[in-house]
């Protein structure tokens, strides 16, 4: 593996870190397999609605990211989406969105942020990737998959403070975190399936490792709800989106022995951040 820009693998790597290289190499064929990367925020048929109007940072952003994808991504690769995929109000309007990230290397898992208003039910999003040739597009909600030695699972959260709410209509915050806590569970569940079938096969343990769109932690808040059922499945890491600005100064990134770990898009430089082994993950 080559890290660019003087920053070493161990440094970039380390879950405490807020400094990202601009350009990160990774020899495909490597021991890499699993990818994460939230918030893309795709636009193609709305150009309108192109996250380049919130400054430099977010400039070319969708010719970074197919550039930095194929530069670290392989066809037998797996890439986490925890939300906020498309600007698009339908499945039919991401058309273009879903057809940019089926023509990336990988098998991509997609969740749900609070911008993806084309979401509809499982078994539409399913018939609608199949009915377009979408095969290496697969849904992440209430679920679970087998990734190498982990098991990716997940779901939305809800915002981390109820008077940042920003919604349609009047809605109940104690309520959807109560749903979004049944949701994990039914995720963390899937996942716990998995990991006895496997233990029952070839005799090994592997590591439950949870994405979602929302933090659990950030600044002085903590969803104590969302945080009490990572830590009663025994979660290490979780890795979450949705913040495009850096953590807050002095903002806990380890609670009760959980990492957690933002990828937003723009805070990762529009690269995927590799997802390591659970033998080789710096839990420190």
């Amino acid at each position: 593996m080559i890290v660019a820009d003087g920053i070493s693998e161990h440094h970039y790597f380390t879950p405490n870190t807020r400094v990202y290289p601009s350009i990160i190499i990774l020899k495909k064929g490597s021991i890499m397999a699993l990818f994460v990367l939230s918030d893309p925020h795709l636009a193609i048929r709305h150009a309108e609605k192109s996250m380049e109007a919130f400054g430099p940072r977010w400039q070319n952003y969708v010719s970074r990211i197919e550039k930095n994808w194929r530069a670290v991504v392989s066809e037998s690769d797996t890439v986490v989406l925890p939300g906020d995929i498309s600007w698009a109000m339908t499945l039919q309007g991401a058309y273009e969105d879903f057809a940019f990230l089926h023509s990336l290397p990988g098998r991509k898992l997609i969740g749900k942020g609070n911008h993806d208003f084309f979401w509809t039910t499982a078994s539409k999003m399913n018939a609608f990737f199949e009915e377009n040739g979408f095969d290496s597009l697969h849904i992440l909600y209430n679920n679970a998959y087998l990734v190498e030695d982990m098991i990716v699972c997940g779901t939305r959260g809800w915002f981390y403070d109820e008077k940042l709410q920003n919604t349609v209509g009047e809605v109940d915050y104690d309520k959807i975190i109560n749903r979004e806590v049944g949701r994990l569970r039914l995720s963390l569940d899937a996942a716990k399936k998995i990991g006895q079938e496997q233990l029952e096969a070839c005799g090994a343990e592997r590591e439950i490792v949870p994405f979602l769109h929302f933090p659990p932690v950030f600044g002085d808040f903590q969803c104590r709800e969302l945080m009490n059922v990572l830590g009663e499945y025994g979660v290490r890491r979780c890795y979450y989106g949705h913040i495009h600005s850096d953590l807050p100064e002095g903002s806990p990134t380890v609670v009760d022995g959980i990492h957690y770990i933002l990828c937003a898009a723009d805070h990762l430089r529009f690269t995927p951040l590799p997802v390591f082994p659970t033998e080789r993950f710096h839990f420190g």
